[in-house]
């Protein structure tokens, strides 16, 4: 197993080692009790160049060039070459490789079935008393703190959010406006002109020169659009701070949003009467976001 050390220059998110190991130990035991042992690997040959036992390494296709460079180091060391089994690829349905990069970066689960179904692209997902009732369960980390000074709940959110994994994502035009008076521009925001469905007056509206992409989408009330998904794809893509101008209401879009972020994306919402809503993109959000998403009615 690839220490820390080797494994977070690929990927800050890599689990740590003790993490990844006990998960490989725990596969390998569904296979057979005994006859294999793991070790930490802190160089990118390990012992194969040397071990004078050992008789054959494992490859995928784009490490096996590392396997013939550590075949000419045996050589190099008057040890016998060792026989490289090369295993495939696994892919997706869409023939993407399974891969835990494409798995963190958020477009796939661990099986390989992309998070996004197809019929939520060309169809309008309007609310349901089932997922409704889903929604009724509160899921992230509230930050109290009242209503007429929003800006006392951000200031705990942003002091907890000293390092981020992934984009910043801030729903809501309060939430947008506050978050840019504490000096914080997030990588995304949704508004939509309005707070608690009424237009917001002219010196509470978001100042949206801070963004240099400006964006659209339509998504009426109660429901969740083909277009909205198409443009939160694409500003989740976007190389720089983006606002999204909502026409009809963004605070469901938190549910696109988790299935199309990568791993450690930040959410942040108001919660009307009470602060914010702070929601963190793991497996198991995206696994809720695509249950709630799964009970909403296809029109």
């Amino acid at each position: 197993m690839t220490t820390d050390g080797m494994a977070l220059t690929k990927d800050h998110r890599i689990q740590p080692m003790e993490d990844r190991m006990a998960a490989v130990e725990a596969t390998l035991r569904n296979v057979r009790e005994s006859g294999w042992s793991l070790h930490m690997l802190e160089d990118a040959f390990g012992p194969a160049p040397t071990h004078a036992t050992a008789d054959a390494l494992v490859v995928s296709p784009e490490t096996r060039t590392g396997g013939e460079a550590i075949n000419r180091k045996r050589n190099e060391a008057g040890l016998a070459p060792l026989t490289l089994i090369e295993v495939p690829h696994r892919r997706s349905a869409t023939g993407d490789i399974l891969s835990s990069t494409a798995i963190r970066n958020g477009r796939m689960d661990v099986t390989g079935e992309a998070w996004i179904r197809e019929v939520w692209r060309t169809h309008v997902m309007a609310m349901s008393p089932d997922a409704e009732a889903h929604l009724k369960t509160p899921s992230g980390t509230p930050y109290k703190g009242p209503e007429e000074h929003p800006e006392v709940a951000m200031a705990a959110v942003l002091d907890d959010l000293s390092s981020l994994d992934g984009p910043l994502i801030a729903v809501g035009d309060v939430t947008v406006r506050v978050m840019l008076e504490l000096d914080t521009v997030p990588d995304l925001a949704l508004i939509d002109g309005q707070t608690k469905r009424v237009a917001l007056d002219e010196h509470d509206a978001v100042d949206t020169s801070h963004f240099p992409i400006h964006m659209a989408a339509s998504s009426p009330a109660g429901v969740l659009t083909p277009d909205l998904l198409e443009q939160l794809d694409l500003a989740l893509r976007a190389e720089d701070p983006c606002v999204m101008n909502v026409d009809g209401e963004e605070d469901m879009a938190p549910l696109y949003l988790h299935l199309l972020a990568p791993l450690g994306t930040i959410i942040v919402f108001g919660m009307p009467g009470w602060g914010l809503m702070v929601q963190r993109t793991t497996l198991s959000m995206k696994e809720r976001c695509r249950t709630i998403l799964s009970a909403f009615e296809v029109r």
